[in-house]
């Protein structure tokens, strides 16, 4: 980091901008005084996007890479039962996908983006090196099973030895996602100059890009991996992503000198308690009356450095209000709180308010993203078990079906976001087309779809491999019948998680959108657990007076269409819930920026009757 970077600190606003505001409520203004003095860029934009997107975009493929076909892996290479294998996917996805909200706070806290995302690269690249391992040591992986041992069920599961590298090497793998995921858009975030108009339509664009450059590159990466792992050899299938990461590595430490970097601003996490137990030990005070709460609460301006927005007092949740009440002996000599745990500051109060509105709404992607994420899993399975051949000598990896949902988000954002927007803009005259709350809703209705979808077409693979297919049990049917259900999911993704991401990122407080946008991956953590939850359910309830249940070992026998149709009620449920949340969700002040000689004023966008 040069010198001039390292005394640079950046201050964006919100990415929220907009010249046609949605609902907004309990407007403020800032006035020059509030705000840090800011030097001259220097470098970042669109210049440090190509080494910030390439390490994401790698990092994604060799975890990706991985992820599509590791179901495939466990069934065969490592011969665990579908249930297991299920289970065992599901947990470490969790877990995967909880472990941002860690690497959030200490990026947020102590050690800024980049050494997060730096550290948690080479903790990647340990985990891809122990997984290629387990493929190319003999010792590391059970012996190999005979076409006559699996029709008879007698394959030789892992010992605990081989099980327990496996998952020191999916450890690994956890530590590094932790990092990079929280911090990377956040930090391609950090690059644009939200004072310019430039800048703020950079960041606007930047959500869409992100998410559309990996999608295009892992359609292509997954289609050969996926096949050089099922075709050709699991160690090279394995060894071509830990080569990505060297690549990501190298690429993202080359953008070093063309940076924009954001120092931490200690724990977030403890301004959150403070607030909490000020307002605890306020309870019994009553608050003040309309009218007579001017100089009642502490509400200085913002510090030199800081995030540049200030955040408007309001009313909700006002039992929190009391942590910034004043009282006697609150303050010291200087005017400060002679004790931050029992006198926070508005901007505090205010910015925990964010995070108890944004919460509910997080939760409602629990069981849409549930949907989404069964295309790494019984959706291989029943890929198994139905025709892919694409002519006489090729067959389709069932790992590589996933490329129809990326196909799906890669055709259909661009369209999205150069094409439909645009149009929308002209009607809704709202600069994102739809709001984002509409655009998660719209993502849900097709996550319900696709299950609905799912269970129609396997009730037909289900019947036709019971009526005509041979002792191995493939149906003559076309895996290509799956591809509606994954186009579906496609879209749920590309409307639902692509808005969540915008989402957290715009409506949490600035200096806490490391974990907002951990939140983003905390709801595919929890889709995991509660898939896994549901599967372990389902195996124990269904299944009893002599017939097998409904996700038993042979999935010919049992009835995974159930299964689907239960998740899409499961998901009509949650869209009512959401939508109970999002009519009672205001969204966070917009800042505008006017210049104005002698100084620089900020003030709101004014609401629009």
């Amino acid at each position: 980091m040069s010198a001039e970077a390292a005394k640079y600190q950046a201050s964006p606003l919100t990415s929220s901008w907009s010249p046609h505001p949605e609902k907004r409520k309990h407007d403020a203004v800032v006035s020059s005084d509030d705000l840090s003095e800011e030097p001259p860029r220097k470098h970042g934009g669109w210049k440090s996007m190509v080494y910030i997107l390439g390490n994401e975009t790698f990092e994604r493929l060799a975890t990706y890479g991985l992820l599509a076909n590791f179901m495939v892996y466990l069934l065969n290479k490592f011969h665990l039962d579908q249930v297991y294998a299920t289970n065992v996917l599901n947990i470490w996805s969790g877990t995967t996908n909880f472990a941002p909200l860690v690497g959030a706070f200490i990026s947020d806290a102590y050690v800024g983006r980049f050494r997060t995302i730096a550290f948690a690269s080479f903790a990647s690249l340990l985990g891809l090196v122990t997984l290629t391992l387990t493929a190319w040591i003999p010792h590391l992986h059970p012996p190999t099973c005979t076409k006559e041992q699996q029709e008879n069920d007698q394959c030789i599961g892992p010992t605990s030895a081989q099980m327990g590298f496996l998952l020191l090497g999916l450890g690994f793998l956890t530590v590094g996602t932790g990092g990079i995921r929280p911090c990377s858009i956040p930090f391609g975030v950090d690059q644009f100059d939200h004072t310019t108009e430039e800048g703020r339509r950079g960041i606007n664009s930047y959500y869409n890009w992100y998410y559309t450059s990996f999608t295009v590159v892992l359609i292509i990466a997954l289609t050969l991996v996926v096949y050089i792992q099922d075709s050709i050899s699991w160690v090279i299938g394995l060894g071509i992503p830990t080569l990505c990461m060297v690549g990501a590595i190298i690429l993202f430490f080359l953008g070093t000198r063309v940076y924009v970097y954001v120092k931490p601003e200690g724990s977030i996490f403890s301004g959150i308690a403070q607030v909490f137990i000020a307002a605890y030990k306020k309870r019994r005070v009553k608050i003040p009356a309309d009218g007579e709460e001017e100089g009642a609460y502490y509400d200085p301006p913002l510090m030199k450095g800081s995030v540049a927005i200030k955040l408007p007092h309001t009313k909700q949740f006002r039992c929190l209000n009391k942590g910034a009440l004043i009282l006697e002996g609150d303050k010291d000599g200087n005017g400060c709180p002679s004790n931050k745990w029992r006198l926070c500051t508005v901007q505090q109060v205010e910015e925990v308010k964010r995070i108890i509105q944004i919460i509910p709404i997080c939760a409602s992607g629990i069981i849409t993203f549930t949907a989404i994420v069964q295309q790494s899993t019984f959706t291989v399975s029943q890929a198994l078990k139905m025709d892919r051949h694409l002519g006489p000598r090729f067959e389709i990896p069932p790992g590589s079906l996933v490329v129809i949902s990326l196909l799906t988000v890669g055709i259909w954002v661009p369209f999205y976001d150069r094409i439909l927007v645009p149009a929308l803009r002209k009607i809704t005259k709202h600069e994102g087309g739809i709001t984002l709350l509409q655009r998660m809703g719209i993502g849900m209705v097709f996550s319900v779809l696709s299950m609905v979808v799912s269970g129609l077409v396997e009730g037909e693979r289900r019947a036709s491999a019971n009526l005509q297919a041979g002792s191995d049990g493939i149906a003559p049917m076309s895996v290509l019948w799956l591809a509606p259900q994954l186009i579906l999911m496609g879209f749920g993704e590309a409307f639902n998680a692509i808005g969540q991401i915008e989402f957290y990122n715009k409506e949490f407080p600035d200096h806490m959108r490391s974990l907002g946008n951990s939140l983003f991956f905390c709801t595919i953590a929890g889709a995991s657990y509660v898939s896994s939850l549901v599967v372990v359910v389902v195996h124990s309830v269904t299944g009893k007076h002599g017939r097998p249940d409904w996700l038993t070992k042979n999935i010919n026998h049992g009835r995974v269409d159930y299964y689907y149709y239960l998740l899409a009620g499961m998901g009509i449920v949650n869209l009512i819930y959401f939508l109970f949340c999002a009519r009672s969700y205001s969204y966070k002040g917009v800042l505008s920026i006017t210049k104005e000689e002698p100084h620089l004023d900020l003030e709101l966008n004014q609401l629009k009757p």
